[in-house]
Formats: C-alpha cells, sequence, structure tokens
C-alpha cells in the first residue's frame, strides 16, 4: 500500500480523488492549502503527492519546490487547470517529476500512478547494478551516480533517465522510447516533461566538469536522444 497526498482546495474534486485513491488500496491524506501540505509532509514519507498549482494561499510552484526538499524521495505531480505550457515547465522545474492537465480522467491518473509507483520500487530485472560511461558511474541497485568521489544529486526521475540513457551509450533512443520505459508505456500526451528533465540532467552533469570525463546528452532532432561517451 502506497502512501499518497493529495492538495486540492476545491472541495469536491478533493473528495472524488480520496476516495478513488482509497479504493484502489492506497492510504491517502487530503490537505486543501499549502501550509497544510508542507505541515503534513513533515509527519512521515510519502510515496507520491498530487499537487494542485492553483492553491488559496501559498504558489503552488513554492510549495512545489518546498516538498521537493522535505520528500525527495516521493514522486510528486501537479495538477493544473492552467492552459499556458510555462507554468508547466515552471512546475516541473522546480521539482515535479509529472503533471495532469485538469478536469482529470481518472483511468489515466491510476494508469501514471501505478507506473510511477512501479518503477520506483525497484531496478529493471536482470539489469546490471552498475554502469560505466567515461569516468562517471551509475549504480542502479543503490540508485547514486558518481564521478571520483563527488556524489550527482538527481531527483527519482532524472535518475531513473540517467540510468536508462547510460544503458545504452552511443547509441540514439527515440522520445518514445524515453517516455515508455522512464514515465509510462501509455503516454500519449505533450514529452514536455522528457525535455525538462535532459535540460536539468544537462546542468547538473555540467557541475561534474572539473572531476573528470563526463559523457554529454546529444540532442537528435525530430528523432531522441544519445548518451555520449566523453571524447566520442
Amino acid at each position: 500500500m502506497a502512501r499518497l497526498m493529495v492538495v486540492e482546495d476545491d472541495g469536491t474534486i478533493g473528495r472524488h480523488l480520496e476516495s478513488s485513491l482509497r479504493a484502489h488500496g492506497h492510504d491517502v491524506v487530503w490537505q486543501r492549502t499549502g501550509q497544510g501540505a508542507l505541515r503534513a509532509s513533515d509527519a512521515g514519507e510519502l510515496d507520491l503527492v498530487l499537487l494542485d498549482l492553483g492553491l488559496p494561499d501559498l504558489d503552488g510552484v513554492e510549495v512545489c519546490r518546498q516538498l521537493r526538499s522535505r520528500q525527495p524521495g516521493a514522486v510528486l505531480v501537479i495538477l493544473t487547470a492552467r492552459d499556458e505550457e510555462m507554468d508547466v515547465i515552471v512546475g516541473l522545474e522546480a521539482g515535479a517529476d509529472d503533471y495532469l492537465t485538469k478536469p482529470i480522467r481518472l483511468a489515466e491518473l491510476h494508469a501514471r500512478i501505478r507506473a510511477h509507483l512501479r518503477r520506483g520500487a525497484a531496478a529493471a530485472e536482470g539489469a546490471p547494478s552498475m554502469r560505466t560511461v567515461g569516468d562517471l558511474r551509475v549504480d542502479t541497485a543503490a540508485r547514486r551516480v558518481t564521478l571520483g568521489e563527488r556524489e550527482l544529486g538527481l531527483r527519482a526521475r532524472e535518475f531513473d533517465l540517467l540510468a536508462r540513457l547510460a544503458a545504452e551509450p552511443g547509441v540514439a533512443i527515440s522520445r518514445e522510447t524515453l517516455m515508455a520505459e522512464v514515465w509510462d508505456e501509455h503516454w500519449f500526451a505533450s514529452t514536455k516533461t522528457l525535455d525538462v528533465h535532459v535540460a536539468a540532467l544537462r546542468r547538473k552533469l555540467a557541475t561534474l566538469e572539473q572531476c573528470g570525463a563526463v559523457p554529454r546528452i546529444v540532442t537528435l532532432r525530430g528523432r531522441g536522444f544519445r548518451f555520449e561517451p566523453p571524447g566520442d
């Protein structure tokens, strides 16, 4: 049973989500405000948070940032009725792993939750636990990325994405493959989530350049991405 938190100020939507999630066997905490969500996040470890960006007391993006800091292992999924693409991108850059646009389709919501929780539960069966690309070491068993003595701090989905790219260094991997294997095999919406996570990985990998040979993520326009070993 997973422990979930719903942060939604609309009573009708909040009760609907809480009831549906409990019916699927989850332990659910429902909070109507950002302050309430932050207090509740200190009460124990969460597996996943559904966070509405339109909160009455605090900016939803700031709540997202603080939840990411307080619950580093939780999956954060933002809920938004906003049509502006930038709102979604800012939320993802603030620490969210995924997003859903209102009105929420329950079948899609539960499929996304299952996919996120399944990916967070364990590394893929049969996959090697240690991968080395250049001087970069990706330990999928310990979920650690290191270069020399320095460890790279990654969010859950950033690690999953890097591990997938590192599994086939030098090989072109399509956007569709990355979305299916890192997020959801039934994904049909925009892939801006992938672009934001790739940009975050590039920034974090760049911080290791003084420590050794760092691979780079190459964009293949219209195709996908390639994790290129240093010197290639």
